[in-house]
C-alpha cells in the first residue's frame, strides 16, 4: 500500500498534484493510512475539457473492435494487478478477504470484458418505408456516444460499481469523468494507473478525487458534461436531478433501497434462513440490495426466528484477512454512528432485540474502528421509521404475516422499490407474487444472483432507468435515425 499513501487526480493522461489533501482513514482501527487529493474547480474544468477534446480525437477514430480490444487489455491488466486491487479495497472498506477476492475485484475486470463484448454487437435498426403516396425510403439508425459522461460511484462496492458504469460508457465511445466516493478512492486510483498503462488515449478517462460536497456539483453541472450516472443515496440523487434540470442532461440513477424478504409457509426453511442471513448481513449490510425487512408466515415464524438468530450468532466479526471472517467494520465513523442511531431508535420505540444491538466488545485497536453487531429485531409497525428509512447496516426487522395478498401490500408499503427476495417451493405462487411486488428486481429462493445482461435498477425513490446488458448500452449511446428516399 506504500504507493497509495497519496492519491492524485488523473487528468488528460497525467497524474496531477492538488493544493489540498484530506485523510484516508482505516475503518478497521481508525488510523490514517494515506492522503487523498481534493480537486479544485480549475482541475475539474481541465478534466472536462480534456474529455471533450478527446471525444473528437483519436478515440472517435477507433473502430468499435479496436475500442473493445483496449477494454479487454484493461481487464487483463487488472487481473495481473489483482492483489494490489484486493489490498486497496480492503484497506479502504475493511471488507473480508473472501468477499473482495470472490466478488468485488473479479467483477471489476468482468465488467470491462462483458460490456466490450456486448458493444461489438450493439447495432441499430433498419426499416424499408413505403408511404400511402408511393414514396419509398430506407430508414436506419446508428448509435453515437453521448459525449462526456460524469460517473459518480459509491463507497459500498467501490470498484465493482465504478466499472459497472465506466466499462459500458467507454465501450460505447464516450469519454468519462470518474468521481469515486471520498471514503473509498484507492481502487479508482489504481484503475487510472491501469488506463494509463494500457494506452487509453489521453482525456478519454479522467479521475477526479475529492469530497462530494466540494466537487460533485462542479462536475455534474459543468456545461460540457453531457450525461450523469450516479449510484448512491436517494437524497443525493434528488439533488443531482435538480442541479442538472436546466440543461436536461440524461441521467441514470441507482439509489437507495428498503428491501424485503418474504418467507412463505411452504419455503425450504433451512435455505430460507441461510438466504436471509446472507441478504441481511453481507458486507455488514452495506449493499443497496440487502434485506432490512423480513416477513415470515405465522406458522413457521418461531422456527425461522430461532434459526436466523443462530445464524447471526455464528457470524465471525474481525480483521478483514482473518480466517473465516464474514463481516468487517462499517465504512466510517459517521456511518457507524448513523446505524447505531437507528439501533437506539428501535430501542426507544419498543422493539424486541432478538440479537445484537450494539458494538462488539473488542479490547484491541479494533475498538477504535467502525465495527457493529449484526442485529435482528421485531415488534415494530410497518410505518415505524425503522421500517421505512434505509439504515444500510447489518440489521433486519422480522414481521409475521398470515395472508398472501396482505404481505404483498405490506411489502409495497414503502417509498423505495429496488429488490425483494421470495422464499417458496410453490412455483405458481412465485410466478403469481413476483410481478405484484413494486421493485426492479425479484429473486426467488436466492439473493444477489446476477446476470450482467439482465436489467438492473429500481422504481420510486430507488432510481431512474436500468443498467446491465443492452440497457446500459442504450443509455450510453444516442440512436440517430437516417432516412434515405429511394427514387
Amino acid at each position: 500500500m506504500s504507493e497509495l499513501r497519496q492519491l492524485e487526480c488523473y487528468i488528460d493522461g497525467q497524474f496531477v498534484s492538488s493544493e489540498h489533501y484530506f485523510d484516508n482513514v482505516s475503518p478497521v482501527n481508525g488510523e490514517v493510512i494515506g492522503q487523498i487529493a481534493e480537486a479544485d474547480h480549475q482541475q475539474i474544468d481541465r478534466a472536462v475539457k480534456a474529455a471533450k477534446t478527446a471525444q473528437t480525437g483519436e478515440w472517435s477514430r477507433l473502430s468499435v473492435n479496436q475500442r473493445c480490444d483496449l477494454l479487454h487489455r484493461v481487464a487483463d491488466r487488472m487481473v495481473e494487478r489483482q492483489q494490489e486491487f484486493i489490498d486497496a479495497e480492503i484497506a479502504d472498506t475493511g471488507k473480508s478477504l473472501h468477499q473482495v477476492q470472490t466478488i468485488d475485484i473479479p467483477r471489476g475486470a468482468a465488467n470491462f470484458r462483458a460490456f466490450a463484448d456486448m458493444a461489438r454487437h450493439h447495432s441499430g435498426e433498419t426499416f424499408i418505408t413505403e408511404t400511402p403516396t408511393g414514396d419509398k425510403a430506407l430508414n436506419y439508425s446508428v448509435n453515437k456516444p453521448l459525449g462526456v459522461v460524469a460517473v459518480i460511484s459509491p463507497w459500498n462496492l467501490p470498484l465493482l460499481l465504478a466499472t459497472w458504469k465506466v466499462a459500458p460508457a467507454l465501450a460505447c465511445g464516450n469519454c468519462v469523468i470518474l468521481k469515486p466516493s471520498e471514503e473509498t478512492s484507492s481502487t479508482a486510483y489504481l484503475l487510472a494507473q491501469v488506463m494509463d498503462e494500457v494506452g487509453i488515449p489521453k482525456g478519454v478517462f479522467n479521475l477526479i478525487l475529492g469530497r462530494g460536497k466540494n466537487v460533485g456539483d462542479a462536475i455534474t453541472c459543468h456545461p460540457q458534461v453531457d450525461a450523469v450516472t450516479f449510484t448512491g443515496a436517494s437524497a443525493t440523487g434528488q439533488h443531482i436531478m435538480k442541479a442538472v434540470a436546466d440543461t436536461v442532461k440524461p441521467i441514470s440513477f441507482e439509489l437507495g433501497g428498503k428491501n424485503s424478504a418474504v418467507v412463505f409457509a411452504d419455503a425450504d426453511l433451512e435455505k430460507a434462513i441461510a438466504g436471509v442471513a446472507r441478504s441481511t448481513f453481507t458486507n455488514c449490510g452495506q449493499v443497496c440490495l440487502c434485506t432490512e425487512k423480513v416477513f415470515v408466515h405465522r406458522s413457521i415464524a418461531d422456527e425461522f426466528i430461532d434459526g436466523l438468530k443462530k445464524s447471526a450468532q455464528a457470524i465471525k466479526i474481525g480483521y478483514p484477512k482473518e480466517q473465516d471472517v464474514f463481516i468487517g467494520p462499517l465504512v466510517s465513523k459517521p456511518h457507524q454512528q448513523k446505524v447505531l442511531s437507528y439501533y437506539q431508535l428501535a430501542k426507544d420505540q419498543g422493539a424486541e432485540f432478538i440479537y445484537g444491538g450494539g458494538v462488539p466488545p473488542f479490547d484491541d485497536e479494533r475498538a477504535q474502528g467502525c465495527y457493529i453487531e449484526p442485529t435482528i429485531i421485531t415488534g415494530l409497525g410497518d410505518d415505524n421509521r425503522v421500517n421505512q428509512e434505509e439504515i444500510f447496516g447489518p440489521i433486519c426487522h422480522v414481521s409475521i404475516f398470515d395472508d398472501e395478498q396482505e404481505v404483498i401490500e405490506r411489502v409495497n408499503n414503502t417509498q423505495y422499490g429496488l429488490a425483494c427476495a421470495l422464499w417458496t417451493e410453490n412455483l405458481s405462487r412465485a410466478h403469481r407474487v413476483a410481478p405484484q411486488i413494486d421493485v426492479g428486481l425479484v429473486w426467488v429462493n436466492t439473493w444477489f444472483l446476477r446476470d450482467l445482461r439482465a436489467p438492473f435498477g429500481g422504481v420510486k425513490l430507488s432510481g431512474i432507468g436500468r443498467e446491465g446488458g443492452q440497457h446500459s448500452l442504450s443509455f450510453y449511446s444516442e440512436p440517430v435515425n437516417i432516412c434515405i428516399k429511394i427514387d
